[in-house]
């Protein structure tokens, strides 16, 4: 069967992201910016973009799909690291945490994640598929293509096996496209004693069950002194490269231990990083692993923000993702959380753009989107304006008026 072609435009510009290196600081001389432009379709894939009216010419038996003009055109959005699939409410949580409360005060008075866990446990699978599906929702009504969803509020076998289940459900009916994580190394499962024995439980338990069923080939472990310890995670990170998983690393969101263990063994990515000093940098530097930056969770907790700008200046490359969750960063909004830190960063508009779109793909080890050129992904979204400039200039509260996925 041959697939029919489709020729979308005009659009005011179309900013593509091609060409621009993975690692280090970018200028915004360095984006390739195409006036007047037009993508030509294949199926799925990424025939042709150039001048529309070029485009026209060349492909005179292609279907035209004409577009409101003055639009601008740019990659589709990629949030590298959500926990969106969840059930129950934190908002008590968050008011208690306002009104000074610290998280051990909202752990004793039975919120925390294991609030999340007690709920998520109780929710049928049906449940958990409809708030995934409404969620995804509003992320691709806000740009969002490709979205990365994490388990983590199971911590039983039966549960993260739900989890991950519900989330390649939604995978194969939205239009959005998943990429589905376990997370059971979250935080202890309350009915362990120790978190060495709910160790022992996730690696022989839950990650080859998850790896038999096809349901995840990512895993992810929190390091951190009220969670894993390094001791831990090693056994963990030892167990997931055994079994093929990819694997990242919630590192350094409030102690510098983490990024270590993400450059020792070599992880996917590693995110949060908001506790990393120059010396784990420069180690996630040569390591040349990529840093996933939350701002949403520095907003959540009132917490300072990871060192972006240092970070591309010692030659990292990072990707700016939502972390939305029910707890610590509840909004979900990717643009503008990406906006409001690259000006508190320094970030140039292409080292933002880029840590939304090609940059945040690689995080994920996907090397088929996060550019508009020959051959990638369809992914595209625009903008109802004459100028990239304004996407950030807005500071996500211009929103896409069309999004192709």
């Amino acid at each position: 069967m041959v697939s029919k072609s489709i020729l979308i435009g005009p659009f005011k510009e179309i900013l593509t992201l091609r060409g621009l290196p993975l690692y280090g600081p970018l200028n915004d001389g360095q984006l390739e910016v195409i006036p007047d432009g037009g993508v030509l379709v294949v199926g799925e894939n990424i025939a042709a973009v150039d001048n529309f009216e070029i485009l026209r010419e060349e492909n005179k038996t292609a279907e035209i799909e004409e577009v409101a003009y003055p639009m601008v055109l740019i990659p589709g959005l990629v949030d590298a690291h959500t926990h969106i699939c969840y059930a129950g409410s934190r908002a008590n949580d968050y008011a208690l945490r306002v009104a000074g409360k610290t998280y051990l005060d909202i752990a004793k008075s039975g919120g925390g994640i294991l609030s999340t866990v007690k709920h998520t446990r109780q929710a049928t699978e049906s449940d958990l598929i409809d708030g995934l599906k409404r969620r995804c929702d509003i992320l691709l009504k806000n740009g969002v293509t490709t979205c990365e969803v994490k388990s983590g509020y199971g911590l039983s076998l039966e549960a993260e096996l739900k989890m991950l289940r519900a989330i390649n459900k939604v995978k194969i009916e939205h239009k959005i496209d998943l990429v589905p994580t376990c997370l059971a190394a979250h935080t202890k499962a309350p009915e362990f004693d120790s978190i060495a024995d709910y160790t022992e439980y996730v690696v022989k338990e839950i990650l080859p069950a998850v790896k038999k069923e096809g349901l995840a080939n990512r895993a992810d472990i929190f390091v951190e002194e009220s969670a894993f310890s390094a001791n831990d995670a090693r056994i963990f990170l030892e167990a997931a490269k055994e079994l093929g998983f990819d694997f990242t690393v919630h590192a350094d969101q409030f102690t510098s231990i983490g990024s270590h263990l993400a450059a020792e063994f070599k992880a996917v990515s590693a995110d949060h990083l908001e506790a990393s000093t120059p010396k784990e940098i420069e180690l996630l530097s040569k390591a040349k692993i990529p840093g996933v930056l939350l701002p949403g969770a520095s907003m959540g907790l009132g917490m300072d923000y990871a060192k972006g700008r240092l970070m591309l200046d010692k030659g990292m490359s990072i990707a700016i993702a939502s972390d939305w969750n029910p707890g610590s960063a509840p909004m979900g909004d990717l643009l503008m959380q990406a906006a409001v830190f690259g000006a508190y960063e320094k970030l140039s508009t292409a080292e933002t753009l880029a840590a939304i779109t090609y940059r945040a793909a690689n995080a994920l080890n996907l090397k088929d989107r996060g550019t508009i050129e020959v051959g990638k992904k369809a992914a595209f979204i625009a903008f109802p304006t004459n100028t990239y400039k304004d996407i950030l200039y807005y500071q996500g509260s211009m929103k896409p008026k069309r999004v192709w996925c």
